[in-house]
């Protein structure tokens, strides 16, 4: 635990050091939305959801890509002479989810501010969209890894996210349109549930499969 918490005290140092990185994903939401709002000025209870979903699946992407891309050799070679490898995943992970959240979180008051807001079950979707993120973080976090390894790794990393993601967009989709509609909670919890299986599996199949491609 306290190689985690180094190394998620490091990554928040970073990112401090380098706010113009954090400032400029903050950006890319707010002028997304307001893009969306100058284009349309409303959109309909579906669209509303699918447009959610796009911008918070671009930005997810831009904001995690550099989690490994972003890392030097050198750095890399220093990490692995001081934590376990398992150690240094998991605290990318926590750090990209933590963002991730804060980002949607950002992606809902601004749309509720321009769009207006359909949702007529918002905590349920608070809720979805928090699974959703940090499902987003444990894929593209080690999608990063894989990508980091080889060459335009900046390229690579929406090729490979792209496909992996759609699972967990149909889910995500699904429960969302339910909280939407206002359904019984209970199809939601199911959905949810659903959600956070599919996340300790993601995390669980990196925790195993990263410490072979840390080794490279």
């Amino acid at each position: 635990m306290n190689q985690i918490k180094q190394l998620l005290r490091k990554e928040l140092l970073q990112e401090w050091r380098q706010r113009y990185a954090i400032n400029g994903i903050f950006l890319q939401v707010l002028s997304s939305v307001f893009v969306v709002y100058l284009a349309v000025k409303g959109l309909n209870p579906n669209a509303w959801i699918g447009v959610f979903w796009i911008i918070i699946l671009f930005v997810s992407i831009n904001a995690i890509a550099k989690s490994f891309i972003g890392e030097s050799k050198g750095r890399n070679l220093y990490y692995h002479m001081l934590v376990q490898p398992q150690y240094l995943l998991l605290a990318k992970f926590i750090y990209n989810a933590l963002l991730n959240v804060v980002l949607a979180t950002l992606s809902i008051i601004t749309f509720t501010l321009l769009l207006g807001n359909p949702v007529q079950s918002l905590g349920m979707y608070y809720i979805i969209t928090c699974l959703g993120c940090i499902g987003f973080a444990a894929t593209f976090t080690m999608l990063s890894a894989i990508s980091s390894k080889a060459g335009n790794s900046h390229l690579l990393m929406p090729v490979l996210s792209l496909p992996v993601i759609i699972p967990l967009l149909l889910i995500l989709v699904k429960a969302s349109k339910r909280a939407l509609d206002g359904l019984d909670d209970s199809l939601i919890w199911k959905d949810a549930g659903i959600l956070f299986v599919f996340n300790i599996l993601i995390v669980a199949l990196a925790f195993i499969l990263f410490p072979s491609l840390w080794k490279d």
